[in-house]
């Protein structure tokens, strides 16, 4: 198989970037030490090049009550310029993708999918465009993206782009031919921007200049679980619904329709995800979840050692007709269990505004 390589490629090589495959791309996972990125972006600022992430745009008089219709969350009362996070369903409430919904005019709507999604999501949205006044196209080769992540973004996106505003989080503006989303995946405070190949690359070089840490796919992986925020292929799939990962609150009912209300408003969800975390011991993606009768009732959908909290952190989803009423979970970890304390909060709260 052919991976494709973003725009940046040769940079990461030139950093001497370790690259894997990564949703049939080449992309660097890190460039010194995994801990190194995860406190750059915790304390100062750091850079990830998220160019094989997919764009597409929907453009015409019903763009904004077509997204609505499409996703889950409230698009149609959101303001203009505000982003919007939300699984995209199908009939049955099962989760095609998650993305973030970007309301840059009247007119005019920016949607972010996973790479792994990208043609899936494209065909989908394509197949339901019947009866609105609107025009799909996807235009993930198009564009590069940078995700700027950490308390000192801004004041460093500033000195290249002096028109930046201070825009509120999960907000949208443009400058010249960026545009700027106060968004990312590490609970920091930071920005995404997406721009031509050409001005991408020209950032990326001025934020290396500058002495902005390169960050790879393996510091992201941490940064996100550390505030528990969902993965697709692993919190969420194919199989389960927006409420069987706890997304409930992207889930918006009341809207008169929308594709899966029917279904996710009479069924109750047939799991939980859950956040544990251990004293010993690192959980990974696939270990199951044991209770103190030693029964399976769950797996990790993703896991790691946190940086921040120097210990096993990881999300699971358990069979709700299991869950233990005293709440005793343990991780099997290589046939040995591991006793796993239940958190009620995000492991480590981030610092976006």
């Amino acid at each position: 198989m052919n991976l494709k390589r973003t725009s940046l490629y040769q940079e990461h090589v030139a950093l001497k970037a370790k690259i894997v495959p990564f949703a049939g791309w080449d992309m660097p996972v890190q460039y010194t030490s995994v801990k190194d990125e995860v406190l750059a972006v915790r304390q100062k600022v750091g850079v990830f090049d998220v160019s094989h992430m997919g764009e597409f745009f929907v453009i015409g008089k019903d763009a904004i009550k077509f997204v609505d219709h499409l996703v889950t969350n409230d698009i149609q009362n959101a303001p203009l310029k505000k982003a919007v996070y939300s699984p995209l369903c199908r009939e049955n409430g099962t989760v095609i993708d998650d993305l973030i919904v970007y309301l840059l005019d009247p007119e005019k709507v920016l949607i972010c999918v996973n790479a792994s999604n990208i043609e899936k999501d494209f065909e989908w949205m394509k197949s339901q465009l019947k009866g609105f006044n609107c025009e799909l196209s996807n235009h993930s080769e198009d564009y590069s993206l940078l995700a700027i992540q950490g308390p000192q973004s801004f004041e460093t996106l500033k000195s290249f782009f002096p028109g930046l505003e201070d825009i509120e989080y999960y907000s949208v503006t443009t400058i010249d031919k960026f545009i700027f989303a106060r968004t990312g995946y590490t609970g920091e405070d930071g920005f995404e921007v997406f721009g031509s190949h050409h001005e991408i690359n020209v950032l990326w070089t001025n934020l290396i200049k500058k002495g902005v840490t390169p960050c790879g796919l393996a510091a992201r992986d941490v940064l996100r679980l550390e505030v528990t925020y969902p993965l697709y292929g692993h919190e969420l799939n194919d199989d389960i619904t927006p409420l069987d990962a706890q997304l409930n609150w992207t889930v918006k009912l009341k809207k008169p329709s929308f594709i899966g209300r029917d279904y996710l408003s009479a069924n109750k969800p047939k799991f939980k995800t859950i956040k544990l975390s251990l004293e010993k011991g690192i959980p990974r993606e696939g270990y199951n979840i044991v209770n103190d009768k030693n029964e399976v009732i769950g797996v990790v959908t993703s896991g790691t050692q946190s940086v921040m909290l120097n210990k096993g952190i990881c999300l699971a989803r358990i069979e709700i007709d299991k869950l233990p009423q005293n709440e005793v979970f343990f991780v099997d970890i290589r046939q040995k269990l591991y006793i796993a304390n239940l958190e009620k909060k995000p492991f480590y709260n981030g610092g976006h505004k």
